[in-house]
């Protein structure tokens, strides 16, 4: 089976053939793969180690941002709103780096990925680190989401 039929050359910095990069259009496995940046994590093993776990705190980053609670009650409109849409704002920036990652079709990198959403929700949302007898969390806060028709689900709604 002929694995250039399912890659797409790269823009490089130098033009010739024999420098041109390939970017696959499929999942593989393997340590050689181009993540977020150019020529990152290179072809030493340990560096592609050290990208998977960049992504999965990435992730798990993305997942703490979701459920934590910054803003007192007492703050104001005003700065309590900045506060809000810059935290919105960096979990956005690192939701995006996680897709971006997940796009090399790196599988080790899309399992990262998969577990570090994975834990950083079971951490941060879910019911192991909250009270679960009247839906109210240890914050004091409502873990039950509600979802169109008032119903309720145990998973906050997704955002795309």
């Amino acid at each position: 089976m002929n694995h250039s039929d399912h890659m797409m050359p790269m823009a490089g910095p130098s033009p010739t053939r024999r420098n041109k990069m390939m970017m696959h259009m499929t999942f593989y496995w393997g340590k050689d793969a181009l993540i977020l940046f150019s020529g990152w994590p290179g072809a030493r093993t340990e560096m592609y180690v050290l990208a998977l776990v960049f992504v999965f705190l990435l992730a798990f980053l993305v997942e703490w941002l979701s459920g934590c609670r910054l803003i007192r009650k007492d703050a104001g409109r005003v700065g309590a709103g900045l506060i809000q849409t810059a935290m919105h704002g960096v979990r956005a920036g690192l939701a995006y780096m996680v897709m971006l990652a997940v796009m090399s079709f790196n599988g080790g990198v899309f399992l990262a990925a998969v577990a570090g959403h994975a834990v950083g929700f079971l951490v941060f949302g879910s019911r192991v680190f909250k009270k679960d007898d009247d839906g109210v969390g240890l914050d004091g806060g409502d873990y039950r989401h509600r979802r169109a028709g008032g119903l309720r689900s145990d998973l906050p709604p997704i955002s795309c």
